[in-house]
């Protein structure tokens, strides 16, 4: 046997290696928060937060307070009982050390302690101790403070006391590793205010406060928001549909323990033409639904026919109304506890607990029942939007069968404006929506036939935020979208589910002229996607192009920047010893302002262009966003903008 064999042959026991305590965690940290990215940074966050929600839950906290220090640490406190710090017989540790060190340990796990709990696994702030460089634990009970301080996960001293104190709580102190988050570790404010929110929404009664000592208000004040509701998810269905025009004067309210299971809903009809339906188990975001969500319908479904049949209102219908007719223009929040959730799906966020389904279906038809025979004029208003739903419905499918007998009886069935690409593997097909037949001509010069399409969009698209749904399947530039990516909407079971079977390129990019009309249009095409073709997003196959701001040039020499301080950073670097005004700097406008050359090199190589891909990491602010963006209502939009006009480059 050749040296080499050999040495390719030692596969023996000491080969095996053992990850010992965190190491694990360190090693694969994807594993246990999703990412080490933003959205995993993020997740630190609620999984300290987890805990304290969990005391709340268990009738032990009502008050959590987040701070977000200047060097982007973060500190959770709340005033539970506090981890406890005593020693566990059985591991001879502390058993705040073992909380804090080891995997899987925790309360969780025995029901005495916890009924329900959003954590499961018991990974949750060992995971935030091994991911930080250092962690603070800080725990107030039997009348003592107690301390201990890890860096990396390992503690550095045993647990011990440092002062007295005469109340009781936890506060856990961390910084989250940046050789671990190596994109970014600064924390955004509007995302942990958005979970927070969420949070005081899902469990009234419970004040949680978000501070951040990285921005001082014009007051001198620091950035700081209060999330309290009293009225849990009544209030979390005003909140969302702040921008909608109720048909209701007060949403309906569902609460109550069926088959063992807590079970808590709201629902609001308004005068739209879409479903949202967002649904929580433990406090955790079920984005794909599941059993809960179908009890609901089911629930939904049979009450509100059973009544209209009663009443006679649908005596003269001449369209067959289906489950569909009594969710259009409805928007609801469903929460349940359950003591053990099985989850599945492709991220593990839909609930498979068959026992679920009856319970919340049981919940929904006996409040709404009541509700229904004690408010006949709300009743009325009720079924007669679901009469007109039902009708645009028909005249909706119509418009649908339309768009896809054009594919079926026109060859191809492709839009005469699409430049298509000469490779059929969807896995390697991108198409790039672009703004205006000008920019559609440079960007075809421009592109790798072989694997990218262009669709150039003439103006902007209609907004879906405010059209009926046969108006939408009318639209010229949305026909194109539905005909060029080859995907059809409706099936057996869902009517609104979008078909991917026959999705013809996996990277859908958005690219618009980099000024407000171009914002509008992408925003314009992002409404029309999260309403209407979701599970594009949720795949992962939506993005957005980033083409350059600025040109500077010195002479024969070039750097493109995409941002103010890069432009400034490249005049330095250009201008070297020279005069400044030998470096000229030219502000894009638009894609037309660039030759195919410039876009191929800047926006589309996928060598060197950056695609930001499209997300929805919070479906219910999503929602809130899209329809107050879009919508009618122009005061949340002037408050919104108002706000956010910090981060806005304004074109004078």
């Amino acid at each position: 046997m050749s040296e080499e064999n050999k040495n390719k042959s030692t596969y023996t026991a000491d080969n095996i290696q053992v990850l010992e305590g965190l190491e694990a965690v360190r090693k694969r940290p994807s594993m246990y928060i999703g990412d080490t990215g933003v959205k995993g940074l993020h997740h630190l966050v609620y999984e300290v937060v987890d805990n304290s929600i969990d005391e709340a839950v268990a009738g032990y906290c009502d008050d959590i307070q987040v701070i977000i220090h200047k060097d982007n640490a973060i500190t959770v406190e709340d005033n539970g009982r506090g981890i406890p710090t005593g020693i566990n017989k059985k591991e001879n540790k502390s058993a705040l050390e073992l909380v804090m060190t080891v995997l899987h340990a925790g309360g969780k796990f025995d029901k005495d302690t916890y009924k329900v709990s959003g954590g499961l696994h018991g990974v949750g702030v060992s995971c935030v101790n091994a991911l930080s460089t250092v962690l603070i634990a800080e725990v107030h009970n039997e009348g003592k403070v107690f301390m201990q301080e890890y860096r990396q996960g390992k503690p550095q001293y045993d647990v011990k006391a440092v002062g007295e104190s005469s109340r009781t709580g936890t506060k856990v102190t961390f910084h989250p590793d940046p050789e671990i988050f190596t994109t970014t570790t600064v924390y955004n404010y509007d995302t942990l205010a958005s979970r927070l929110r969420e949070l005081a929404f899902l469990n009234k009664g419970i004040r949680l406060t978000l501070t951040d000592e990285r921005e001082e208000q014009a007051d001198g004040a620091l950035l700081s928001d209060v999330f309290f509701s009293e009225g849990g998810l009544k209030e979390f269905v005003k909140y969302l549909d702040g921008t909608r025009q109720p048909l209701i004067p007060e949403p309906i309210h569902v609460e109550g323990i069926k088959q063992g299971i807590p079970v808590e809903l709201a629902l609001q009809y308004n005068d739209t033409y879409s479903e949202n339906v967002h649904s929580y188990v433990n406090n955790i975001n079920t984005i794909e639904g599941g059993t809960h969500v179908a009890g609901f319908r089911r629930g939904l479904t049979r009450t509100l026919k059973a009544y209209a049949d009663k009443s006679g209102l649908l005596k003269n219908m001449k369209v067959e109304i289906t489950g569909d007719d009594f969710r259009e223009g409805l928007t609801a929040v469903i929460s349940v506890k359950v003591a053990e959730p099985q989850f599945e799906g492709q991220t593990k966020t839909k609930l498979g607990n068959n026992e679920v389904m009856g319970a919340v279906d049981m919940a929904v038809g006996e409040i709404l029942s009541n509700y229904l025979e004690e408010n006949p004029k709300e009743a009325k208003t009720i079924v007669q939007k679901v009469i007109i739903a039902a009708q645009a419905r028909a005249a909706a499918r119509k418009a649908r069968d339309m768009v896809q007998r054009k594919n079926v009886m026109g060859g191809s069935g492709l839009p005469g404006k699409l430049a298509d690409c000469s490779n059929n593997d969807p896995t390697k097909c991108e198409i790039y929506l672009v703004e205006g037949d000008s920019a559609g001509g440079t960007a075809k010069q421009g592109r790798d036939r072989e694997f990218q399409a262009i669709l150039p969009l003439r103006g902007k698209i209609l907004n879906v935020e405010k059209a009926m749904e046969h108006k939408i399947y009318e639209n010229e530039e949305i026909k194109n979208m539905f005909t060029a990516l080859g995907v059809s909407i409706g099936t057996e079971d869902d009517a609104k589910a979008l078909n991917l079977d026959k999705l013809r390129y996996h990277r859908v990019i958005i690219m618009t002229d980099a000024d407000v009309d171009g914002s509008h249009i992408t925003t314009l095409i992002l409404t029309f996607y999260f309403r209407y073709m979701k599970e594009l997003i949720e795949n992962g196959y939506v993005y957005i192009a980033t083409p350059p701001l600025y040109l500077v040039k010195k002479g024969k020499e070039q750097q493109y920047a995409w941002n103010d301080d890069q432009r400034d950073a490249a005049i330095q670097r250009l201008k070297g010893a020279g005069k400044e005004d030998s470096v000229h700097v030219q502000r894009y406008k638009g894609l037309g302002e660039m030759n195919a050359e410039q876009l191929w090199d800047t926006t589309m190589n996928p060598e060197t262009r950056t695609l930001r891909q499209v997300t929805i990491e919070n479906a219910a602010e999503c929602d809130r966003i899209f329809s107050m963006l879009m919508g009618d209502e122009v005061a949340p939009r002037r408050e919104f903008i108002e706000r956010n006009a910090k981060y806005a480059k304004i074109d004078t």
